[in-house]
């Protein structure tokens, strides 16, 4: 009987996932984490170090120049504290901002930013929504991706 031998490895582990699996699980994540909460808006998942957009919820679009200046937000929290964050054509004046974390408000609907190692996770929340579940929520999935070191 002959010795059956396989030398060619398939491309997941070779590579990895190719990045369409990944942006789907972490579409799937957003979903399941935040937006089935019924107390998160829109939300977004982006990669810090290139503010690329890795995931975000349905209809919601992320430009490259808000990126930026949600990241930016991050570099000066007493800053950010003191002048808000201008963030889809409204002025949102911040309720905390430290090195991990901000949450801003303006009238009825509110932002949350949160950093991991290599993410930013963004979540909006509006009038018929509570806010310190949306906050809860995004912190929570913040939290698992420090674990798994994103």
């Amino acid at each position: 009987m002959a010795e059956l031998s396989i030398t060619k490895k398939s491309q997941f582990q070779v590579r990895g996932l190719p990045d369409a699996v990944k942006m789907n699980q972490l579409s799937n994540l957003l979903q399941d984490a935040l937006i089935s909460t019924d107390h998160v808006h829109q939300c977004a998942i982006i990669r810090r170090n290139d503010a690329n957009v890795r995931a975000s919820s349905l209809g919601f679009n992320m430009y490259p120049d808000q990126v930026s200046l949600l990241l930016d937000a991050f570099k000066n929290p007493p800053q950010t504290r003191q002048d808000g964050i201008y963030f889809d054509e409204a002025q949102y004046k911040c309720v905390r901002a430290d090195k991990n974390s901000i949450y801003a408000k303006c009238t009825k609907k509110g932002l949350v930013l949160v950093k991991t190692v290599t993410l930013m996770i963004i979540a909006t929340y509006n009038e018929n929504m509570f806010p310190s579940v949306c906050v809860e929520a995004v912190e929570k999935l913040a939290d698992y991706f420090k674990e798994k070191g994103m």
